[in-house]
């Protein structure tokens, strides 16, 4: 598709804002912009217009069916299409879509994860229309964004706790603008770019590996020769089958309204990324979700295939999320922005402290909203954060803070007094220092980015999680601040005490030295390093208040979350388990005594000729050792497989999980790895990491 081109189709494929415009009466616009911007309910004389309207746009983009998309706690999309027709007159029919077909839709939410919500034969699940994300047509169905919930009402999706969140945040922003004398907005929204980290493999290596078909990541594998050292992947040029894959990509994303902004290699080899423009918060991960599905479908018309596992491979990088997230408002105005006048500063800086203050006080809900059993493998390894959260503002904010903390003259690019009052707050740059890559929340600019997020995670978590933290912060702030005799007394006051009682999340160092670790466990931070360790701390009470006390979710709907997330990571680590066993009796095993077989007759044949044999003879010796510790461990993990329960609660699976069958996989690969670095490569029956990263020639 010619470039110049580029902006007559994309959106095409959307019934968004101008579609709406051109096609709807006034009246019905007028309606459904009022239900986006305000959250109120769109009328059911008008959600007749708008069925109607958008069934015949969707027909004439070649559609046939429709399909409530929403996001349950599977991790992943669903979706149930039903076609337009409808039976007329004698064999015969017509194509029609009503308003209750558009608003809301039914389907079986007992085969979906609840948590304990409902029982199994509590089937009916409700799909509701979500306005604020536009409707699109792909593979001839016209899918609505939807949030799902439960016959009594519970949220049993991702979608409906960060629409919650956006409205909670939405509020306690507001009353700190109008504080701040702004009048002019109306509303402010969260907004977020994701930076999309993914691996590329050719689909030939990939369907003979079954722990990467299985699993997604592999199980066993030895380092290759050459891996990331040579940094000569990274923005390196992009191979022509990568760049025609690339290209569809954007395009398919391009028709769905998707903002594809930057494309490039990323650190190991066959990694890639892909980085959207920044919006709203509840587009954003419609949009990632959207993305997520794309780059599996397109890769597989290349002949690729796109693994977006946290750490498909043990020995390079692994792939991320970074969710840039930022403030904005309706009138355009980016919250944290430091601006360029002292007034903007100050509103700037309250900004700033909420986000500071939610951080540290909430560092368990940050690290909950990235648990999984394939982020554990990434987290705290060379390429991403570590368990810790900590912030980095940067040399210049830091300086700023501090001096605001101590009453003291703030020297940077200007010499400014900092005492009470707006107007002697000092201009901030804006990029005024590098980036750290191995922090887990950083401040860019204009925006903090947290670069915890897994690879397949469903942003919306981390984005619900992030809004009612800081909306509660921004709640506590305005019911101060809106009781002051003295306003500029008071924020001053309120911003130096914030700062001193939240100092210790600021870290500006390297968080991967172990000194950091140290450190941080001496500010008192917590170090949740594995998913079951943070999970547990879901339910506890500040944190029930917090969601409640904003409506995000009620107690119930947090316990079933719990429950949910720690049963998904028992069931991933079990079934790496037995995937792995099956892999080593059917695949490493036969492999290793084959060769050893050949050994052995080599080690005869020259023995019988009287020619030196102490090369057989040595690895001979290196692999039946090998293969006899490979062998107890294998015993090892089939018998503490076979205990694990099904019937035990979901906390006491995710444990044993966690420290008996992780611990086993570890030791298994340990051997494994070792003998196949010994081992003749006609001899090995699996494709090796050379194989696999390599896999994409040209």
């Amino acid at each position: 598709m010619e470039a110049k081109k580029i902006p007559e189709y994309f959106g095409t494929m959307v019934f968004n804002d101008k579609v709406m415009k051109e096609r709807l009466p006034k009246e019905a616009y007028d309606a459904v912009r009022q239900a986006i911007d305000k959250g109120t309910q769109l009328p059911l004389s008008y959600a007749k217009i708008v069925a109607s309207v958008m069934k015949d746009w969707a027909i004439e983009k070649g559609a046939t069916h429709f399909t409530h998309w929403f996001q349950p706690m599977t991790g992943i999309t669903a979706e149930k299409h039903d076609s337009f027709i409808e039976p007329f007159g004698d064999g015969e029919v017509i194509m029609k879509f009503s308003e209750k077909s558009l608003v809301k839709g039914e389907s079986d939410a007992s085969s979906f994860p609840s948590g304990g919500l409902r029982a199994t034969f509590e089937a009916r699940g409700y799909t509701a229309w979500d306005p604020t994300s536009y409707a699109f047509v792909k593979d001839g169905s016209l899918y609505i964004p939807t949030a799902f919930c439960a016959y009594s009402g519970e949220a049993l999706d991702k979608k409906t706790p960060l629409l919650r969140s956006m409205e909670a945040f939405n509020k306690q922003a507001l009353r700190i603008l109008r504080l701040f004398g702004n009048t002019a907005a109306k509303k402010v929204t969260p907004t977020v770019g994701a930076e999309q980290e993914y691996f590329l493999i050719d689909k030939s290596v990939y369907e003979k590996r079954m722990d990467l078909v299985h699993c997604g990541r592999t199980l066993f594998g030895a380092r290759p020769s050459k891996g990331q050292e040579l940094e000569d992947h990274y923005y390196g040029a992009i191979k022509s089958r990568i760049s025609a894959y690339m290209k569809e990509l954007d395009e398919e994303l391009w028709k769905l309204g998707v903002y594809a902004k930057t494309k490039h290699n990323e650190v190991a080899p066959s990694q890639h990324e892909l980085a959207p423009v920044f919006t709203s918060t509840n587009t954003a991960s419609d949009h990632n979700q959207l993305t997520m599905q794309l780059m599996k479908s397109v890769a597989n018309r290349h002949g690729l295939v796109c693994l977006l596992h946290e750490k498909p491979f043990a020995s390079v990088s692994g792939s991320g999320k970074h969710n840039n997230w930022s403030i904005s408002t309706d009138t355009g105005e980016n919250l944290l922005d430091p601006g360029a006048t002292p007034n903007e500063n100050a509103q700037f800086l309250l900004f700033l402290v909420a986000v500071i203050k939610a951080v540290d006080e909430y560092q368990d809900l940050l690290r909950i909203s990235v648990a999984s059993a394939g982020n554990d493998h990434r987290l705290g390894a060379t390429e991403a954060p570590p368990a810790i959260i900590s912030i980095y503002l940067g040399e210049e904010l830091d300086g700023v803070l501090r001096a605001i903390e101590k009453d003291e003259t703030y020297v940077g690019k200007e010499k400014t007094e900092l005492k009470i009052g707006v107007s002697v707050l000092p201009t901030i740059p804006k990029d005024s220092t590098d980036r750290n890559r191995t922090s887990p929340f950083a401040f860019t600019g204009n925006k903090f980015e947290f670069r915890m997020v897994g690879s397949s995670t469903n942003i919306a978590c981390p984005n619900f999680i992030i809004n009612t933290i800081v909306a509660e912060e921004l709640s506590q702030f305005a019911d101060r601040l809106e009781k002051a005799e003295d306003f500029n007394l008071e924020l001053h006051e309120l911003i130096k005490e914030t700062i001193k009682n939240h100092n210790r999340i600021l870290f500006s160092g390297n968080n991967y030295s172990k000194e950091w670790e140290k450190e941080a466990k001496r500010r008192g931070l917590l170090n949740l390093k594995s998913t079951v360790d943070a999970l547990v701390r879901y339910t506890d009470e500040k944190n029930v208040k917090l969601f409640e006390k904003h409506r995000v979710l009620s107690g119930s709907e947090i316990r079933s979350r719990m429950e949910i997330l720690l049963e998904n990571y028992s069931n991933i680590v079990h079934i790496e388990t037995l995937t792995a066993v099956d892999m080593a009796r059917k695949e490493i095993t036969p492999s290793i005594v084959k060769y050893q077989t050949f050994l052995l007759n080599e080690y005869k044949l020259k023995k019988e000729c009287g020619l030196p044999c102490s090369l057989e003879e040595k690895l001979i010796k290196n692999l039946a050792e090998l293969s006899e510790k490979f062998a107890e461990i294998l015993d090892k993990t089939i018998k503490d497989e076979k205990a694990y329960d099904s019937s035990w609660n979901n906390l006491k699976k995710a444990k044993y999980a966690k420290n008996t069958l992780l611990k086993d996989l570890g030791e298994l690969r340990k051997y494994a790895d070792e003998m196949e670095l010994l081992t003749g490569k006609e001899f090995i029956s699996i494709p090796t990491y050379e194989d696999i990263l390599y896999s994409v020639k040209y």
